[in-house]
């Protein structure tokens, strides 16, 4: 095509470099908010990709190796978990139970009774773009100190 380029290599923080160091930057980015940052704009994608956990396979027919190998396997995905999840907890009526259970989007929400006979303790895990729909049906049925909590990671 006639393009005549110096290829330079960077080891971090390219979009800095443009425009005293490089006229144009290939980079890798999954928002592209620190391109906009540094007033750049994406003009084409060369390449989607996805991220892979690899083991070597000698590595991981040892037992104690594997063992290593799959709890790391296991702590990273469970940070994956958690990203779109929030952890709510509130106080409800206990005669307000059945109504708020139907308005939580979970599975197993914890209910525990508080020191107030007629009181209840919810913990619930939800997805995160629910919340803002969920706490004022919870609300409105009688819930009460409700709050919302980051998850780091999450085991199943």
């Amino acid at each position: 095509h006639g393009v005549s380029a110096n290829v330079e290599y960077s080891w971090g923080a390219t979009e800095v470099k443009v425009p005293d160091l490089a006229d144009a930057i290939v980079e890798i980015t999954e928002t592209g908010s620190s391109l906009r940052a540094n007033n750049l704009t994406i003009i084409d994608t060369v390449l989607e990709t996805t991220t892979r956990f690899i083991a070597n396979k000698a590595a991981y027919q040892d037992p104690q190796k594997r063992a290593k190998i799959e709890s790391i396997v296991m702590m990273l995905q469970s940070v994956i978990n958690a990203v779109p999840k929030v952890c709510i907890m509130l106080n409800a009526p206990e005669a307000r139970l059945t109504e708020i259970l139907e308005v939580l989007p979970c599975e197993m929400p914890t209910v525990s009774h508080l020191s107030k006979g007629d009181w209840v303790d919810i913990t619930a895990v939800i997805d995160k773009n629910t919340l803002r729909d969920v706490l004022p049906l919870l609300k409105a049925q009688g819930a009460r100190s409700i709050i919302e909590l980051p998850i780091s990671k999450i085991i199943d």
